[in-house]
C-alpha cells in the first residue's frame, strides 16, 4: 500500500513556553488523532530543527517553511488527504497552518 509523507507548514508552536495543561491538550489532540487513524499511522515523525538549504549553484539559503513530518499509509492521494480529518495541526482555521502531502517512491532502480 503507498506510504505518504505529511510535511507540516507554519510557525511551530514553542512547547518550553506552554503550561502543563496545556501541553497535555495538545498531545491530548494529536493522541486523539493517531488513535482515530489507527494502523495507518506508518511513522509518527518528528519536528524539525534548525535548517539551511544548499542550493546546485553553491550558494545557500533559508529552508522553507516546514515544521515537522509524519509518514502514513492510504490506498490514493485522496485517502491520504481524508486522514488529515481531525488533524491537531489544521484545528485553528485562520490559514496560518497547512500539511503538504507526497507520496513516497521507491527510490528508482531499487
Amino acid at each position: 500500500m503507498p506510504q505518504f509523507m505529511l510535511v507540516y507548514k507554519g510557525e511551530a508552536t514553542d512547547m518550553s513556553e506552554l503550561a502543563p495543561d496545556q501541553v497535555q491538550e495538545i498531545m491530548g489532540k494529536w493522541a486523539a488523532w493517531m488513535e482515530n487513524i489507527g494502523p495507518a499511522m506508518k511513522d509518527l515523525g518528528n519536528p524539525f530543527g534548525v535548517s539551511a538549504s544548499v542550493v546546485d549553484d553553491g550558494t545557500t539559503g533559508t529552508a522553507g517553511a516546514a515544521t515537522g513530518y509524519s509518514v502514513i499509509e492510504a490506498d490514493d492521494i485522496n485517502a491520504a488527504m481524508s486522514l488529515t480529518n481531525g488533524h491537531p495541526y489544521l484545528s485553528e482555521g485562520k490559514g496560518d497552518y497547512a500539511i503538504d502531502i507526497f507520496e513516497l517512491l521507491p527510490a528508482p532502480g531499487m
